[in-house]
């Protein structure tokens, strides 16, 4: 018994060796991760030209000094999303969607006010897309990397949304309706949890590896019977 509660230490520190190991490996990207990374480079492609153009076509002076801060903040996020989709392996498009690129087009044949309208509505409402899959990723999002950079996306895509409506000229009215939150019960959302912890709790993901925590405690249990054994013979 003696030796049992001198050994008793020795599992202690083999669990505590054993857990965070298990709780370090890293969580695989879901299609939603991939999505985020792709959506986030693919604003930075057209959202690139676009304030570039302000600069050139834009008839008040505060929509170039935007245009200028829109690419600037871009090619920041540009590097962000590169280098993260790199080390989890996403290939990332390298030129705008086809949508993406009429509405350069669409800018490019306008100047003066008229571009300022224009620039102003469409940049605003395809930042109202991409900060609603930056939030739903940053909500449900397993990846520690993933979760990290969506804050750093939101912070960016919420500070343009907020240039852009600096201007004062943004028709709010004709943004798409935001989803409700009603639309996903409560109940089903704790019951998709539940399972979640349920299906952990089977696996052993999440946690101790109870197995191995076993396995150790028998071998203990066997050197333990092996010393009794020697100290009888003695």
């Amino acid at each position: 018994m003696a030796l049992m509660v001198l050994m008793f230490p020795l599992t202690l520190t083999v669990v505590e060796f054993v857990t965070p190991a298990a709780a370090a490996a890293p969580a695989p990207v879901s299609d939603s991760d991939t999505e985020l990374l792709i959506n986030v480079r693919l604003a930075g492609l057209w959202e690139i030209a676009a304030g570039q153009q302000a600069q050139r076509q834009a008839a008040s002076q505060a929509v170039q000094e935007i245009g200028a801060k829109i690419v600037e903040q871009h090619r920041v996020l540009d590097e962000d999303v590169r280098a993260i989709a790199g080390q989890l392996g996403v290939v990332l498009p390298n030129r705008p969607s086809e949508e993406q690129q009429d509405w350069l087009v669409e800018l490019s044949a306008k100047w003066g006010p008229e571009f300022d309208r224009s620039f102003a509505n469409l940049l605003r409402r395809a930042h109202g897309r991409v900060f609603s899959v930056i939030a739903q990723v940053r909500a449900g999002t397993r990846n520690e990397m993933v979760r990290a950079f969506a804050e750093r996306a939101s912070d960016a895509v919420r500070t343009q949304m907020t240039l852009l409506e600096s201007t004062g000229q943004v028709d709010f009215n004709a943004l798409p309706e935001p989803v409700s939150p009603g639309t996903t019960p409560a109940g089903a959302a704790y019951g998709q949890q539940h399972h979640i912890v349920e299906a952990n709790a089977r696996t052993g993901t999440g946690g101790v590896d109870v197995g191995l925590v076993i396995g150790i405690c028998l071998v203990e249990l066997v050197v333990v019977l092996g010393l009794l054994r020697l100290l009888r013979t003695r």
